[in-house]
């Protein structure tokens, strides 16, 4: 709650109470925002943006699933691979989820050795990130192209409801988007980390104040964010 302010004539000002003291702090700005950057507070911005437009994707999908009238195809048969003779349901899935998963690991390190200055490690970190995420857009790729290979297209497909091939490219495909553009954003900032940009603040894109490697942590909320985005596409798409 804000604490008493005195005008210009002396008087005390009592702040108010209740909800609207609430509304009055957060509205002022003292509290909640004032220690917040511009850069952490417009990805949060992204972020809650993006997290309207995933969430409405997965809703036109559930809603779809619910009230086609036609089966549905079969995940663990549609994306099973036959690997020596067998048929294993949904293991390239679980390798991307996986992969995808472990990425987030070294992005949090990245950003931990970032924030005590230790340049090589930061940008090693950060490389490493990128590959994982590289490497699951690989296997997303080999997906998709096998599936294609197989019939799969956003008007129809050779296993059930003609809604299953365009619900599937536009939510992985977009998903995919937003992975491929943290690839390079994470090869673009780890090549300055490494160059010393921060520590010199040498000026271009992407460069803070002298000292600050406020971008990394950005950079990592970003990714945390697509991770958890892809855990519930693996619970709803795949796993459904």
């Amino acid at each position: 709650m804000a604490e008493s302010a005195l005008t210009n004539t002396g008087a005390t000002l009592t702040p108010p109470a209740g909800w609207r003291g609430l509304v009055a702090d957060w509205a002022s700005d003292q509290r909640a925002f004032k220690n917040v950057s511009w850069g952490k507070a417009m990805m949060w911005i992204f972020l809650l943006s993006d997290t309207f437009i995933f969430s409405c994707f997965l809703l036109s999908y559930m809603t779809v699933r619910i009230s086609t009238p036609v089966p549905w195809p079969n995940p663990s048969q549609v994306f099973a691979l036959h690997i020596g003779g067998t048929e294993i349901p949904l293991i390239l899935i679980a390798i991307m989820t996986f992969v995808l998963i472990s990425s987030s690991g070294t992005m949090a390190m990245a950003v931990n050795f970032g924030y005590r200055r230790d340049r090589v490690r930061t940008a090693a970190l950060m490389l490493a990130t990128a590959a994982l995420g590289a490497t699951f857009v690989g296997m997303q790729t080999f997906e998709w192209t096998k599936l294609i290979m197989e019939g799969v297209r956003p008007w129809g497909n050779p296993w059930g409801a003609p809604q299953f091939g365009s619900s599937f490219f536009m939510i992985t495909g977009f998903h995919g988007t937003h992975v491929t553009f943290g690839v390079i954003f994470l090869i673009i900032i780890a090549r300055k980390v490494l160059r010393g940009d921060f520590d010199r603040a040498a000026r271009g894109f992407f460069t803070s104040r002298k000292g600050r490697y406020e971008i990394v942590e950005i950079m990592g909320l970003y990714w945390h964010f697509v991770d958890l985005v892809w855990v519930f596409i693996f619970a709803f798409f795949y796993l459904w």
